[in-house]
């Protein structure tokens, strides 16, 4: 009874509408999510022995990698772009 309660209500609101309803419903999901507590213990771990700063240090290098990616194919793509 609900469930096509909600699938009615769902098939009357606007395209765009319902975009804003679902980012709010998963950002309101991951909020809860985050209030979890935070005992966790290999990240306690990792801490202690100093080991945070490299796992922090590749991950830099992985986004700092993937951004510089991005950027060079953008401009092969403007380049090919403008000679046609």
């Amino acid at each position: 009874m609900l469930t096509a309660l909600f699938s009615m209500a769902i098939k009357r609101i606007h395209p765009m509408r319902k975009n804003h309803i679902l980012t709010l419903l998963l950002t309101l999901s991951t909020v809860a999510a985050m209030a979890q507590p935070n005992d966790v213990e290999m990240a306690d771990g990792l801490r202690a022995d100093g080991k945070i700063y490299v796992v922090v240090l590749v991950l830099a290098t992985i986004f700092a990698g993937i951004i510089a990616l991005l950027v060079r194919m953008d401009r092969k793509i403007t380049k090919l772009e403008k000679e046609q």
